[in-house]
């Protein structure tokens, strides 16, 4: 079968929202990843190696333009001791409107950032900031 090019998907149509359901038009770039944590088992009679799994770690990062230091603001309540960590849910969504099986609409649950974007510019250049975090869930909606 010979690939419609039609159907390969357009990031354009990715979408990232906050917890509060605000469409966060400044995130340009944003993935979410599950690393399957494994161990080696040694089998008798072979010399091939079987495998474990006994762990899965979840991260992602979200990059775009920055526009206010409310998510930054947010994210510093950690170094607050009576507030603790900054806990959230974001929504990322594919929706390539030329290929709707591709539909992709995903609830990371459990959100908490690495580290605090306190600020950061280059003279003649626009201000964009990657923002890494960790996760404790995810589900497809």
């Amino acid at each position: 079968m010979v690939l419609d090019a039609t159907k390969t998907l357009n990031g354009s149509f990715g979408k990232m929202y906050s917890a509060d359901g605000e469409w966060l038009t400044n995130v340009t770039q944003a993935e979410a990843n599950g690393e399957i944590g494994k161990e080696e088992v040694m089998r008798a009679g072979t010399r091939v190696t079987g495998h474990k799994v006994v762990s899965i770690t979840y991260s992602g990062t979200m990059t775009g333009y920055k526009i206010t230091a409310k998510l930054a603001k947010q994210i510093a309540q950690v170094k607050n001791d009576s507030k603790g960590s900054f806990v959230t849910e974001l929504v990322m969504k594919l929706d390539d409107p030329e290929n709707h099986e591709g539909k992709t609409h995903v609830r990371i649950k459990g959100v908490q950032f690495d580290n605090i974007p306190i600020l950061s510019y280059e003279v003649g250049s626009l201000v964009t900031e990657e923002t890494p975090f960790t996760f404790s869930d995810f589900e497809y909606l």
